[in-house]
């Protein structure tokens, strides 16, 4: 037979005394046993309906007790208290305590004696508890007769690690699986750590898989699975002496775009054991409120329609547990317990951009917290002002807009426009706003006037344009002022008609010319400057010589008679041609002469 089966039960056997102890230590008082006297001890272990017997040992007892070795104690840190908890031996009793720091160091003392509930608990006061600590202790009964009292042996070597102050760095990565969110997280190895333990609200609240013992690693990392709703998952170091600071992590529910109402839910079936429904509090857009109704086993129907208001708004969570042990959300709807109506009209209902026949209309939601329920769509109705005769025309507008264009309406009238949300519940109060349409003369002068404004600005445009394009293309050149000038006519056209013969050409030479003035000398002086001259003495020689010849095709007899006044006209003749101006390179200069 096995005598560490946990089920094992021994019999301790002294003189004719019978004790039963499920352990492998007995302790009797001073009454139940005799001193002094030779007795028989054994003991006897049963199993079921095996037993097996120990060899019997004849002893005498004397008044000496020793305590065993303290064992196993429990310890942590409060402030700079380092605290040890362990099964007393016996009480009242004395302990002996020795620590130090480091296998270098020598040991410290600390000796006190422990009364009643004190006597399984020890402080040991004004450490420092960011070190790590070496310990053992040893103790002793302290009698109040006369036994004589030994030392224990000393316990093991304790080591006390420095506590966890901080909590662990995590980051997470979320990888989205078919209704299920995998989460990786990772820490930083924190010094004095032995082991971290990790849980999170679903596994702890049994929505929807049952709850397990926390997860306890040895290592930096982990990957738990959460379904889609909003979780927390707590993380936190710990060792010898306690736990660290938890880290937390919450994750909000994962967002779904375009949700509708919920046709069905765990309400409306009977109890549905497979699956695990969550209720949360919608505020509006991705905001949910810490107030979440959960269905478990232990709640009846009844009892969760009595914690859910009427006509607010819920997001309902649907969950299940695959056959792998991992949450899976399998509906994500809005939910309401009861829908009324609207407690309040569409915000900042008004027109703008009116014509003849429509208007523009905006307006912004009503709030959620004045909605309640579940918008179906918008009522919008127009009259005309003008005639009682009008019949109201409505139409219903989708409830994801804010803005709509009112067609078909008469030039120049007056409108009442309303608004109103409707829901299942029926329709709430009314947005209202009234509109003049514009009539169509005046629509016809305001389009003539913006033509005449658009024509003249573009004929404005176009002729600034043409002129640079101008003025680019055809560069302007100046003019040069020519004066006046009078050819040289002959006096007797008649003898230009005919064709003479010269028989004889006597060729004169011309008197010297007179000096000009100074500034005409000055012009002569700058023209040369500006270029070499030789264009103007080839133009003034040939001037003369044009002179000279037409003066000759007159007749000879003429000429010889008036040699004195031909001679005269030829030099009149040539300083009208020097008088000419001369253009070059863009520049006019004015050769100024002196008449003879």
């Amino acid at each position: 037979m096995r005598t560490t089966d946990p089920n094992v039960t021994f019999y301790f056997h002294i003189g004719k005394k019978k004790c039963r102890t499920p352990n492998k230590t007995l302790f009797l008082t001073r009454e139940e046993i005799s001193i002094f006297d030779s007795v028989d001890i054994w003991v006897e272990a049963r199993v079921g309906n095996s037993s097996c017997v120990s060899t019997n040992r004849s002893v005498v007892l004397s008044r000496i007790v020793k305590f065993e070795a303290p064992q196993n104690p429990h310890m942590s840190w409060s402030k700079h208290n380092l605290n040890l908890n362990w099964a007393a031996a016996g009480c009242p009793a004395v302990r002996e305590t020795l620590f130090r720091r480091s296998e270098h160091d020598t040991w410290e003392n600390r000796t006190d004696v422990a009364i009643g509930s004190s006597c399984s608990h020890l402080t040991i006061a004004n450490l420092t508890k960011d070190s790590v600590y070496l310990l053992k202790m040893r103790h002793r009964y302290s009698p109040k007769n006369d036994l004589v009292s030994l030392w224990s042996d000393w316990s093991p070597v304790w080591t006390v690690p420095a506590e966890l102050e901080q909590k662990p760095e995590v980051t997470t990565t979320t990888k989205l699986l078919n209704g299920t969110r995998k989460v990786t997280l990772k820490w930083k190895a924190m010094p004095h750590a032995v082991s971290y333990i990790l849980n999170d609200t679903q596994s702890l609240h049994k929505c929807p898989c049952k709850k397990k013992e926390d997860h306890n690693t040895t290592r930096s990392t982990h990957t738990i699975y959460v379904s889609l709703s909003a979780v927390e998952i707590w993380v936190m170091a710990q060792n010898y002496v306690g736990f660290s600071p938890p880290a937390i992590v919450q994750l909000p529910a994962e967002p779904v775009a375009n949700l509708t109402i919920c046709n069905k839910t765990a309400l409306d079936e009977n109890i549905i054991r497979k699956t695990c429904g969550e209720w949360y509090e919608h505020k509006g857009g991705d905001s949910l409120t810490e107030n979440v109704i959960r269905m478990k086993k232990t709640k009846k129907k009844k009892e969760i329609e009595q914690n859910l208001e009427e006509s607010v708004r819920y997001l309902y969570f649907e969950h299940k547990c695959t056959a792998d042990r991992k949450p899976q959300t399998v509906k994500m709807c809005l939910f309401y317990q009861k829908e009324g109506v609207p407690q309040r009209e569409p915000q900042d209902f008004a027109s703008f951009r009116e014509t003849q026949t429509s208007a523009d209309l905006s307006w912004k939601e009503i709030p959620s917290a004045d909605r309640q329920v579940f918008l179906t769509h918008y009522t919008l109705c127009s009259v005309r002002v003008s005639s009682q005769d009008e019949v109201e025309e409505c139409r219903n507008i989708s409830a994801s807009l804010t803005k709509y264009r009112l067609e078909n309406l008469s030039p120049g009238g007056k409108y009442n426009i309303n608004l109103s949300g409707v829901t299942r519940g029926g329709k709430g109060p009314k947005a209202t706003v009234t509109i003049s349409t514009l009539r169509e003369d005046s629509i016809h002068v305001l389009w003539s006037l913006g033509m005449l404004v658009l024509f003249f600005s573009i004929a404005i445009i176009c002729t600034c344009i043409l002129k640079r394009i101008k003025n680019k293309i055809f560069p302007h050149v100046p003019k040069p002022a020519i004066q006046d000038f009078n050819p040289y006519q002959p006096e007797f056209e008649e003898f230009l008609e005919g064709k003479e013969e010269v028989d004889e050409l006597t060729l004169h030479h011309l008197p010297e010319v007179k000096s000009a003035p100074a500034d005409a000398e000055e012009t002569t002086v700058f023209t040369q400057e500006w270029d070499d001259g030789s264009d103007l003495d080839d133009r003034v020689g040939s001037m003369m010589l044009e002179g000279i010849g037409k003066e000759c095709l007159g007749s000879t007899d003429e000429a010889m008679r008036s040699s004195g006044e031909g001679e005269m006209k030829d030099l009149e003749q040539m300083h009208n041609e020097i008088a000419r101006l001369i253009y070059r390179n863009g520049l006019v200069f004015d050769i100024k002469t002196d008449s003879p």
